[in-house]
């Protein structure tokens, strides 16, 4: 067994099967390296097996990890390696993941090949040649309707026609007509819209109070945004194919509710998570101003979860322009910005909403600190409405109980969600 610099290893996306990566699973792997297999690349260090293990080095800042080596003579059969170790072994490759693989490998097979390769992709897939030969039978009809399915990915995601273009390497005029029938909701499957409407999977919020027992999502992330009340926020102040913004995407819980409730969406964050780099953009709010989102009049809602204060001190970065690393009226005024500047981005009738935390046991002294009531008196817009989401009192340390026992004092279980009105 050899090992390799993490930075050195090359992951090529277009001859590395998985379709759909799991941040989960990067941070389960992420617990302890020591007990990881070894990845598996060619004589060029690109990546042949082991995505999830390298990203797991990745986000843990691992200076090396441990490699075994395959040489490969050519793209497609590196692809094909890579196909049939993800399809045996590992998080394996979904029956949509395999059918893509094999639909690809065979696109480049010259006509007269195409009998055995059959064969050959029934054995490295680990599926019937019946069902290869179902999966291929309409490929010139599905591997366009999969090509339309990335396009409408990228434009939920608000990629501009140019960008999606050059993805997808066709050209801008053809991303426009696709793209064109996109918003009619009447063009949408069946099957997704009564999750678009909020009719599936859904309690209708009725009171102004949103108390949540346990973290929704499966990828963790400090200051994590709660998926619940990012859901019933879309209820209240979106419908399908509104743009939602989120410029503290966190671990992309916003993505994964706008997806599903087919809102689009535009995420980024000083620093995202390795395991969602190519989904959350890098952009920073206080250095940066604000983000350059394609089409303002189409956001209806803008979703902060920003770092509150002193409870998030140093838990991102040391940086001094970190909101959570700044000096309490630098934040409140850096905040009241970022609201303000996004107010006169927005249309008449779009919301911005705000969730956050006073600061209490970590503020200096543990002087209670009203973050939401600052942001009040700061923003001129006129509030739409005010929420309350309490915290569990388990969070609370029994030091944290004979401190307040003690002093007289009460502890701050709750957070507020402040909507505001353009």
């Amino acid at each position: 067994m050899q090992t390799r610099a993490v930075c050195d290893i090359v992951f090529r996306t277009d001859l590395y099967p998985r379709i759909e990566q799991s941040a989960a699973t990067v941070q389960k792997y992420a617990a302890d390296l020591s007990v990881l297999p070894p990845i598996e690349i060619n004589q060029r260090d690109e990546l042949i097996d082991g995505w999830h293990r390298w990203t797991a080095h990745r986000k843990n800042e691992a200076d090396t990890i441990p490699v075994t080596v395959t040489e490969t003579s050519s793209d497609e059969h590196l692809l094909g390696l890579a196909i049939e170790r993800n399809a045996t072994h590992g998080l394996q490759l979904s029956q949509a993941d395999k059918k893509s693989m094999a639909r690809r490998i065979y696109h480049v097979t010259h006509e007269k090949d195409r009998t055995e390769k059959k064969k050959e992709l029934s054995r490295i897939l680990s599926v019937s040649e019946r069902t290869i030969r179902d999966w291929l039978s309409r490929i010139d009809k599905d591997a366009k309707e999969e090509r339309n399915r990335r396009i409408f990915d990228l434009w939920l995601a608000c990629y501009t026609q140019e960008e999606i273009a050059e993805r997808e390497n066709v050209t801008q005029q053809a991303v426009a007509k696709i793209t064109t029938g996109f918003t009619n909701f009447g063009s949408i499957a069946e099957s997704s819209k009564p999750a678009a409407l909020h009719q599936t999977d859904f309690d209708v919020p009725i009171y102004n109070v949103w108390r949540q027992q346990t973290k929704s999502g499966g990828v963790s992330h400090f200051g994590n945004s709660e998926a619940n009340f990012v859901d019933r926020l879309l209820y209240l102040y979106t419908k399908p194919f509104d743009v939602v913004v989120d410029p503290f995407a966190g671990s992309g819980s916003t993505i994964d509710v706008c997806k599903k409730r087919l809102r689009r969406y535009y995420v980024s964050d000083r620093k995202p998570i390795v395991e969602r780099e190519e989904a959350i953009r890098k952009h920073d709010l206080v250095t940066d101003d604000l983000p350059k989102v394609p089409r303002w009049k189409d956001v209806s809602l803008v979703y902060l979860d920003p770092p509150y204060w002193k409870q998030a001190e140093g838990s991102y970065s040391n940086d001094p322009t970190d909101l959570a690393n700044m000096a309490l009226d630098g934040f409140h005024a850096a905040l009241a910005k970022i609201i303000d500047g996004f107010s006169k981005k927005l249309q008449h009738g779009a919301h911005i909403a705000l969730i956050i935390q006073p600061t209490q046991w970590r503020a200096p002294e543990k002087q209670f600190t009203d973050h939401a009531a600052e942001m009040l008196r700061s923003v001129s817009l006129s509030v739409s409405q005010r929420i309350q989401a309490p915290y569990e009192s388990q969070q609370c340390t029994a030091q944290m109980v004979e401190w307040a026992k003690e002093r007289h004092q009460v502890l701050v279980l709750s957070r507020e969600i402040v909507v505001w009105r353009v």
